[in-house]
C-alpha cells in the first residue's frame, strides 16, 4: 500500500469512526497535481464537523503526517485540511451540496476503502 492510500485510508477511518456522512474517497491523481486523494465528508452540525477535523488531525499526525495548510476554523460550514497527497473536505450538508465537488472532479475515481 502506498502511503498516499494509506492517509487516504486513515482519514477515511477517523471520518467515519465520529460517524461523518456520505464519506468518498476520490481518486484525481490521473487528472490533477495537486493531490492524489480527497476525502469528502459531511457533518450535520458546526460541533461534528470540528471533531471530524479534529480526529482526522490527530490519526493522520499519529501515523506521522504533517498538515501543510487547514482552511477554515471553529465555526466553519466548510473545512480543508491538505496533507499535500491527500486532501480532506469536511461540509456541512448545506454547502456540499452547494459545492458538489463531486461533480467538480467527476472526472476522478470513486474508491471504496476496502479497495485501498
Amino acid at each position: 500500500m502506498t502511503k498516499q492510500k494509506e492517509m487516504a485510508k486513515i482519514a477515511y477511518n477517523a471520518l467515519d469512526e465520529k460517524k461523518g456522512e456520505d464519506i468518498k474517497i476520490i481518486d484525481i491523481s490521473e487528472i490533477s497535481i495537486m493531490a492524489d486523494y480527497f476525502v469528502v465528508a459531511s457533518g450535520s452540525s458546526t460541533t461534528q464537523i470540528q471533531a471530524l477535523v479534529k480526529n482526522v488531525e490527530e490519526n493522520l499526525h499519529k501515523a506521522g503526517c504533517v498538515m501543510k495548510r487547514m482552511e477554515g476554523d471553529r465555526n466553519s460550514s466548510w473545512v480543508l485540511l491538505d496533507f499535500g497527497d491527500v486532501v480532506v473536505h469536511v461540509f456541512n450538508r448545506e454547502d456540499r451540496l452547494f459545492y458538489d465537488l463531486e461533480r467538480i472532479w467527476s472526472d476522478g475515481k470513486i474508491v471504496e476503502p476496502e479497495n485501498l
